[in-house]
């Protein structure tokens, strides 16, 4: 198991990034790069009584692309919240913890965010309690280019709404409140294990063999 991973920081991760977070003793947060648009970084994927949704936080007009990712600012110009918050409680309601979880994550959606990257971090902290992960969380001080020489574990964007899972990600089956409906639905974010599994999350996080790095530089 590595000491330290490099990964971005996406908005309620799926299942398949936080297995990658889950294998590692510590992780690093890309904390110094530029937002990238198409990505996790404001969007997740959650199933409801009509299937897979997905869920983006909208962001302020202008070139995001170039914008430092700790200075992108979200839109309020519509109650984005109150519609991922009713989302969410349509999807899990039925959920058996989400009596447990549900209400003290509502608390997230009722604050008025300015900064996708605070909003982002402060879910995944509590989605790192709520799992009870054991290793150690850190914010990146400088970007690590990886044009030519990639950074050793780094993992970043190695999860992509653009691409299929990653092959080394093996899906494990859980019970998903409308899989009579839907059938099971892999990989999608991490909010959906923790309400149909609870603190047993932990367990469905499985992978096969070792796990290559975005730029090919390591193995995990």
């Amino acid at each position: 198991m590595p000491d330290t991973v490099l990964l971005e920081l996406p908005y309620l991760p799926p299942v398949s990034w936080y297995a990658l977070l889950w294998r590692a003793e510590a992780v690093t947060l890309e904390a110094c790069e530029n937002f990238q648009k198409g990505t996790y970084r404001n969007r997740c994927h959650i199933v409801g009584p009509n299937g897979p949704q997905r869920l983006t936080v909208p962001l302020q007009k202008g070139k995001h692309q170039q914008t430092p990712i700790r200075e992108v600012r979200i839109s309020h110009d519509e109650n984005w919240p109150l519609v991922h918050w009713r989302s969410i409680e349509a999807a899990y309601g039925r959920s058996p913890f989400f009596e447990h979880y549900g209400p003290e994550l509502r608390l997230f959606y009722e604050k008025k965010w300015a900064l996708l990257f605070d909003f982002n971090f402060a879910l995944l902290q509590f989605l790192l309690k709520k799992t009870g992960w054991p290793g150690q969380i850190h914010l990146s001080e400088t970007y690590a280019g990886q044009t030519s020489q990639p950074a050793p574990l780094d993992f970043r964007d190695a999860v992509s709404p653009k691409k299929p899972a990653p092959a080394w990600f093996r899906p494990v089956p859980y019970p998903q409140v409308f899989a009579e409906r839907h059938g099971f639905v892999p990989d999608l974010s991490v909010l959906d294990l923790l309400f149909c599994c609870g603190k047993q999350a932990g367990e469905r996080l499985a992978v096969d063999g070792k796990i290559r790095s975005a730029g090919g530089c390591q193995d995990l």
